[in-house]
């Protein structure tokens, strides 16, 4: 499902394509030491060069190439090319604890990078650890990924403490990061204290009951997340039903995704009266939840009384339900139904700001 799982925590090796890339910026890190030892007339050779690297960037790279030779790794080529570039992708580079604690110490000095990618590089609870120093201090990144990290309860409870001392941060995914119930409690606690985080991806992790009791006052008390993605965990029973008067309570959240865990009917009839109250929930996915025909009635009574929600994606229940698509249909043309006898989408009208725009063939 696009989740990779690595072995356990441990230096990784360098494999052909890092030692090609690396090959350039190795040469360049064998000659950090000669510029240190350098005369002033090579310093003002290096001066000279600033119309093509900028002093800022000199000095960036040369801590880079530094931290790299003091932990022993290889540097990442794409880091030295960065340049001005908003967006440093390092994804699927294989980093490991080393990798990232010498791309840390650099990261500070580096005012261009505003969205880092480092999904699937093995950085465990120590590289996470010494990421989480460098992102507390950062006034740039607003954007990062960490996905498929091995972070743990260790390095989830770094990265919350770091985002929660950094207010720029907005975006934030920790997928596939194997976090259980002890996650949770750092995870309620950044909902609880950044008010700047608009997006959080807490995907392919095993938040379970427990998670679910201990997000749900949380998710209630947040304000300003905008979108939130928890599918693929293991929410289900007491904890489904206590993350869904989370979303009762909640009056920002616009796009959430709680498919593939076990809401079950019971789930289903917490969020079908979450949607009586909510008023401000656009998308819903509550796909693969082991919901019946008898959980999509329960379901559907709060979708009845809201007015907000555009899309809902997706019900599956026997053709018995059509009676009840139809009917829904009826009070909410808008919405997305899907059944196991066939599926039919409906789409809310567009607006008429957006429905004059488009030309007279284009579907409404």
């Amino acid at each position: 499902m696009g989740i990779t799982k690595r072995g356990p925590c441990e230096k990784s090796g360098e494999n052909e394509e890092r030692e090609k890339e690396g090959a350039g910026a190795a040469g360049r890190f064998a000659g950090v030491p000669e510029a240190e030892k350098g005369s002033d007339v090579d310093s003002d050779s290096d001066l000279e060069t600033e119309g093509t690297h900028g002093l800022g960037e000199l000095v960036k790279e040369t801590l880079y190439l530094r931290s790299c030779r003091v932990h022993s790794v290889v540097p990442a080529s794409c880091f030295l090319r960065q340049g001005s570039d908003p967006e440093l992708n390092l994804r699927h580079r294989g980093l490991g604890p080393q990798g990232a604690q010498a791309l840390a110490s650099s990261l500070n000095s580096n005012p261009y990078v505003k969205r880092l990618d480092l999904r699937d590089n093995g950085l465990c609870g120590a590289g996470t650890e010494a990421l989480a120093s460098a992102l507390s201090k950062s006034s740039c990144i607003c954007d990062v990924d960490l996905s498929e990290n091995q972070l743990g309860a260790v390095g989830v409870q770094a990265i919350c403490a770091a985002l929660i001392a950094n207010p720029t941060m907005q975006k934030v995914q920790l997928a596939g990061n194997g976090l259980e119930e002890q996650a949770a409690q750092y995870l309620a606690e950044l909902l609880l204290a950044h008010t700047g985080l608009k997006s959080l991806d807490l995907s392919y992790n095993q938040l379970n009951d427990q998670a679910g009791e201990t997000l749900g006052p949380a998710l209630a008390e947040n304000t300003g997340l905008i979108e939130l993605n928890i599918s693929w965990n293991h929410l289900r029973g007491p904890g489904a039903i206590a993350f869904a008067r989370g979303l009762e309570a909640n009056i920002f959240l616009r796009v959430l995704d709680i498919s593939y865990n076990g809401f079950g009917d019971p789930g289903a009839s917490a969020v079908g009266e979450a949607l009586r109250t909510n008023n401000v929930l656009e998308e819903l996915n509550v796909s693969n939840n082991r919901i019946s025909a008898m959980g999509a009635l329960s379901l559907s009574r709060g979708l009845r009384v809201n007015q907000t929600l555009r899309s809902l994606v997706e019900i599956q229940v026997n053709r018995e339900f059509d009676d009840l698509a139809i009917s829904v249909k009826a009070v909410l043309p808008g919405l997305c139904i899907k059944t196991a006898a066939h599926r039919v989408e409906y789409k809310k009208e567009l607006l008429p700001v957006f429905r004059s725009s488009l030309p007279a063939s284009a579907p409404k």
